[in-house]
């Protein structure tokens, strides 16, 4: 068995097991929680949320988007009792503001992907060598907005690395979220780009010919930070610590996340 297959088959065995024991002694159904999550978690929380939920009868209201309008939109009153960031610095300010009961937990360390459209010959390494061989045959170039988004602010700062970015300011699309960046690149609308390994590992319904994840040491550590409303209820309360259980944890590994 192939070790990507045999880690979504342990996680969710584990994740199984602990869920049923977590569930033990948790009160009935209370109200809905509202969670506001960073884009690169999406598909890690399709596995996540309704196990949780047929665990605890704790329903789950999901929010997907770019941390830094997240940020935003519960700033301007969205109702959110939890918010699961794709960095720590979106994560600190809600708790900075007072918005949150505490500094939160780290739940997750992203990594980033370069993913590359059909038709194209860049070769595929972690050092993305073969990007900067094969740079001058990129048109269009897809990352996620680096004001909104931490993957996208680690993006930008993969390309200074490696001394791309003045040169990629007339090829860059720029998407609202890491997800859109994905699309970018699935659609033909730009030749390369970054996004969040979580998104596209393990996928088997790629349009994109491949991708390969970025080494860590060319951009700053996406370290995910995740906060409570000071009034959470149950519902987030319990979601909250699920996810700090080493079933969840096995859940967002299987998923990419470090």
């Amino acid at each position: 068995m192939k070790r990507r297959q045999w880690l979504k088959t342990a996680a969710s065995a584990v994740f199984g097991a602990q869920a049923t024991a977590f569930a033990q002694g948790v009160p009935g159904p209370a109200a809905p929680a509202r969670v506001a999550v960073a884009s690169s978690v999406q598909a890690a929380m399709e596995a996540l949320a309704p196990a949780f939920t047929r665990a605890t009868g704790h329903r789950l209201v999901l929010s997907f988007g770019a941390s830094g309008n997240l940020v935003r939109q519960i700033g301007q009153g969205m109702p959110v009792d939890l918010f699961l960031s794709a960095d720590e610095e979106f994560a600190n300010r809600l708790a900075q503001s007072g918005w949150a009961r505490d500094a939160g937990v780290v739940y997750a360390t992203g990594r980033l992907a370069l993913v590359v459209a059909r038709g194209t010959s860049i070769a595929l390494d972690p050092r993305l060598e073969g990007l900067k061989a094969g740079w001058a045959g990129v048109r269009k170039f897809a990352i996620a907005n680096p004001q909104l988004a931490p993957y996208g602010k680690a993006a930008r700062e993969v390309l200074q690395t490696l001394g791309l970015w003045d040169s990629a300011q007339p090829r860059l699309v720029l998407g609202e979220n890491v997800a859109q960046a994905a699309q970018f690149v699935a659609s033909g609308s730009a030749e390369a780009g970054f996004t969040a390994l979580s998104l596209v590992e393990g996928r088997g319904d790629v349009t994109w010919r491949g991708h390969v994840a970025v080494d860590r040491a060319l951009h700053s550590s996406l370290r995910q930070r995740m906060v409570l409303r000071r009034e959470a209820g149950p519902a987030a309360i319990a979601f909250y610590e699920y996810l700090q259980t080493p079933a969840a944890r096995a859940v967002l590994q299987s998923h990419g996340f470090g």
